[in-house]
């Protein structure tokens, strides 16, 4: 009897189905710091050969996500204190100015949409759910900086998301939050009221804070 082979997979999108699993679980912080992968074990979780699996932690690794050493171990990459505090203050640029560039064109479906996020993200504190607050929090920031029709500064804003997960997961934990987030609230009043100035602030004060906790 011949062996049962598995199902022809097109490389191209079995690696681009492992790295975006990965990528999500990093971003969102399911992933610890420092936790270690190995490529068989991606195979097996995502059923792939490890063809696709090497090239997705290959794109993990340069988006600064996983970091591979020389001797091809791969972990979740862990931050230091001035890593942490770089990112953060790139945060403190980047957001203000995406979340800006999207006011004009802030009407009441944005609006609305982001109070349903809100509600969403008051109900997985709630439950306690850390990795469903990173991803409602961050579904929050990016449904609005959509709107800013600015992709390249997205696509940073999001790598920096992405390095930040897993550290973000640990704030969680210090922070023991029990409410939704007081600047998100402000957030949505302004883009009501069309308040530039107190939305670049609101946004670079919700972004930073609780940061400083893990570097002190």
């Amino acid at each position: 009897m011949q062996p049962k082979s598995r199902p022809s997979e097109s490389a191209p999108s079995a690696h681009e189905r492992v790295y975006k699993a990965i990528r999500q679980s990093v971003m969102h912080g399911a992933a610890r710091p420092g936790q270690p992968l190995t490529l068989r074990g991606i195979g097996q979780r995502y059923d792939v050969s490890m063809t696709p699996a090497r090239e997705a932690v290959r794109r993990l690794a340069a988006e600064g996500a996983l970091n591979v050493s020389a001797s091809g171990r791969v972990t979740v990459t862990e931050l230091s204190n001035e890593r942490i505090e770089e990112l953060a203050a790139i945060r403190a640029m980047l957001e203000p100015e995406l979340a800006c560039r999207a006011l004009p064109r802030a009407h009441n479906a944005l609006i609305d949409r982001l109070q349903l996020i809100n509600g969403q993200m008051a109900e997985v504190i709630a439950k306690g759910d850390a990795v469903g607050y990173i991803r409602t929090n961050l579904e929050f920031h990016r449904t609005l900086y959509l709107r800013a029709h600015a992709p390249a500064m997205l696509a940073m804003a999001e790598t920096v998301w992405l390095q930040l997960g897993p550290t973000m997961r640990a704030l969680y934990g210090r922070m023991q939050r029990t409410e939704l987030p007081r600047h998100h609230r402000s957030i949505v009043a302004c883009l009501r009221s069309g308040d530039e100035a107190g939305l670049r602030l609101t946004v670079r004060a919700d972004v930073t804070q609780g940061l400083s906790m893990l570097v002190s």
